[in-house]
């Protein structure tokens, strides 16, 4: 439960007064007792002394090119095809690479395919030829249509298989009503691919550098079956790195993997992760004491980094926190009056400034982050989101409503599935608190580690669950068919008709206004039906040893990137 402090009461207006002082600094000082929490799981590495060799761990050492950081999690899987948190995207965009990657500029770049072609009917793509998996294998193109036919096979599971949809008869595939084979990809020979596309799809090269189209191959994967990248030695890699250590909950290690096509650009000979820990107060002291190299802060540390005269970087991870409902039939979650109750229950703004205190986070008011591109500039400049305002009063007539519409007198208790770091236990006890105080409803926390939240979230055993979605790639896709009715990480299983429409909309044109003006109408049912309550844009400070150079943090491709990284001697 929250402390009984935090909040006084709210006004006769129905807004919420508080015991903090309107001075900032005092505010945030109230703060960092309560709130000393990290950021959450998604994007971000964090870290606890678990094992001998973590004792001997020095943050960089010039000689053996070894940077030392950590992990806030293992991730749950390596299997590209079946992956799908931001922890995985991390790891694997070291280990495998597909068609396109990232640049050291964050810019879209060769990767397997030296040159490709891309039309408003499909793409051929020509493989280098000196594309190498780690046992020394070339890379063939028919190891990308095996990995895509994969994603796509039912019975792999794939919460990403949607993302091929724009291929011709991927969706069908997906849904067992076409063989795999029928796929519009073709091998035309080791070294050419051609990808025949259902509808237009300007942004496919952006596609091809994201996990799940990165390539597999057969035969490792057919040896291994069920337990395909369980382990370091039931995987091949094509990227810039190995697995070389995978101790699981306690220690990750990748080394340079000496195959790779374009190895001489790799600095580094190993990223050693021998922490895994979302406390960022023990991640801060593992940097105060140079064992690691990157420390992510939260509000309690920033003072003492500045104290200690750190430099204070800051990246915008394009991240969006929400509020997701469970739309599963029984669940009262369904009721839209409830929805509304509770987005003019919640204040984004009062959670950022009040209770995150954190500077570089934003309150969200939209589905799309203000770093979405539009069809010139940003998004949201172009198509401004429509907002509802907190209003205690109005929040608890629309529950009064929800209940006679239920026909219920007294409103059950609810499951509110968050995660486990400091801040997302925080937060979870900030609504908590709202929930009881504003409209006397009994709202449970279910605390779980990442994975387990995860699996929850999958199976939908959750009221509400408090989530993080980051972007993919480059297009504002990634974000506007997040809850259209086909999709897999639609956790609250949302189905709307006007929302997929409108996502279809935009997905089968390559005009941009069109695209764009859909877009702008899925924003608008977001604000209006309130599948899920936007709360947050993430944003991060963090420091990083002066010796360590060239690390990317980058929105897309994996965050943070080490492949362009050095140590200064």
């Amino acid at each position: 439960m929250i402390k009984s402090g935090f909040v006084d009461k709210w006004t006769r207006a129905g807004n919420w007064r508080y015991f903090w002082s309107p001075c900032p600094c005092q505010a945030l000082a109230a703060l960092r007792t309560a709130f000393a929490g990290s950021l959450a799981a998604v994007l971000l590495v964090a870290w606890v002394v678990l094992s001998a060799p973590a004792a001997q761990a020095q943050a960089v050492d010039v000689e053996k090119a070894k940077v030392t950081v950590a992990l806030a999690t293992e991730p749950p899987t390596l299997n590209s095809a079946q992956a799908t948190d931001s922890i995985a995207n991390f790891v694997l965009s070291h280990l495998m690479q597909g068609l396109l990657t990232y640049g050291p500029e964050g810019n879209l770049v060769a990767g397997v395919a030296e040159r490709w072609e891309l039309r408003a009917d499909g793409a051929t793509f020509w493989l280098r030829e000196n594309a190498r998996w780690s046992d020394g294998e070339p890379v063939r193109a028919a190891d990308f249509v095996f990995a895509w036919r994969y994603a796509l096979t039912p019975s792999t599971a794939s919460q990403y298989a949607f993302i091929f949809y724009p291929i011709k008869n991927a969706e069908a595939v997906n849904n067992g009503i076409l063989p795999p084979h029928q796929l519009g990809v073709t091998a035309v020979s080791d070294r050419e691919l051609q990808v025949v596309f259902e509808t237009p799809c300007p942004y496919f090269l952006s596609l091809t550098a994201f996990m799940t189209f990165m390539p597999l191959r057969e035969d490792v994967v057919t040896r291994w079956g069920g337990r395909y990248a369980a382990d370091k030695d039931k995987m091949v890699y094509n990227g810039p790195f190995v697995l070389d250590t995978w101790v699981h909950g306690a220690h990750v290690r990748l080394r340079k993997n000496a195959a790779y096509w374009n190895a001489d650009e790799v600095q580094l000979n190993e990223i050693d992760m021998p922490y895994v820990t979302s406390d960022f107060s023990a991640q801060f002291n593992l940097f105060r004491d140079e064992r690691i190299a990157l420390a992510a802060l939260d509000t309690g540390l920033l003072d003492e980094a500045v104290r200690r005269g750190y430099d204070i970087h800051d990246f915008h991870t394009g991240s969006l926190y929400f509020l997701e409902f469970n739309f599963r039939p029984g669940r009262v979650t369904n009721n839209l009056s409830f929805r509304r109750a509770v987005q003019r229950l919640i204040d984004p703004a009062l959670l950022v400034n009040k209770v995150i205190g954190m500077p570089g986070i934003a309150p969200a008011y939209s589905l799309f982050p203000k770093t979405v591109k539009g069809q010139k500039g940003f998004f949201r400049d172009e198509y401004p989101e429509p907002r509802v305002k907190a209003d205690l009063l109005a929040a608890r007539h629309l529950l009064e409503k929800a209940k006679k519409e239920l026909g219920i007198s007294r409103w059950p208790p609810l499951m509110l599935l968050s995660g486990d770091s400091p801040r997302a236990q925080q937060e979870a006890e900030y609504y908590q608190y709202l929930f009881r105080e504003g409209l006397g409803i009994e709202l449970r926390i279910d605390q779980q580690v990442f994975k387990q939240r995860l699996e929850k979230m999958r199976r939908g055993d959750f009221d509400i669950v408090v989530a993080a979605w980051g972007p993919d790639y480059d297009d504002i896709m990634t974000f506007g068919d997040l809850f259209a009715s086909w999709n897999d990480n639609n956790r609250g299983r949302y189905s709307n008709p006007h929302y997929d429409r409108w996502v279809r909309i935009a997905q089968r044109s390559d005009d941009p206004e069109t695209r764009f003006k859909a877009m702008a109408q899925v924003q608008r049912i977001v604000v209006e039906d309130v599948p899920i309550l936007p709360t947050y844009e993430n944003g991060i400070l963090y420091v990083q040893h002066p010796r360590l150079k060239g690390v990317r943090r980058g929105v897309f491709g994996g965050d943070p990137n080490f492949i362009y990284a050095w140590i200064e001697p």
